[in-house]
This record gives C-alpha cells, structure tokens and sequence, in this order.
C-alpha cells in the first residue's frame, strides 16, 4: 500500500496486527490463518485510492467483529467438550 496519507497506513496495519493477534486461537491453527491473512492483505497492495481503503478498513473491522463471535463460539465449544 503507497498512500500519501500516513493515517490510513497506520489504520491498515493496526487492524492486521489486530487480526493477527486474534488467528492464535483459530481452529485450523496460526500457522493456516496467517498465511490466508497475509494473502489477503497483500493481494490489496496495489490500492492506491483513499476511498477504497477505507472500505478495506471497514470490511476488514466487519470480519474482526465476525470473528470474535466464532472464535467466542468454538473456545465455548471446546471447553464444554474438551474435558472428556
């Protein structure tokens, strides 16, 4: 990502961070969720228009508050059915 504007890189790679930070615990493992995570991001370098960042950022901040009900949902999961 070249952007004149250094706010919105500084929004990209916190909100990667963020996601990165949260593939710990994905069921497929870190490993898995990093590389697809990575890929993601990556295949959106070449964006160069402010407008269309933003909508990154914001379907980016969507599937982080997607992802947390999930990954809520499956440690509830496994925590009932781990123990036996």
């Amino acid at each position: 990502m070249t952007s004149t504007n250094p706010a919105l890189r500084h929004q990209v790679i916190r909100i990667y961070k963020e996601l990165l930070f949260m593939g710990r615990e994905y069921p497929h493992g870190y490993d898995y969720f990093r590389t697809r995570l990575h890929k993601a991001f990556a295949s959106q370098q070449h964006v160069t228009d402010e407008e269309q960042i933003r909508r990154g950022i914001e379907r980016a901040e969507f599937v982080k508050k997607v992802s947390r009900y999930f990954l809520k949902r499956y440690r509830t999961l496994r925590h009932r059915y781990d123990k036996f």
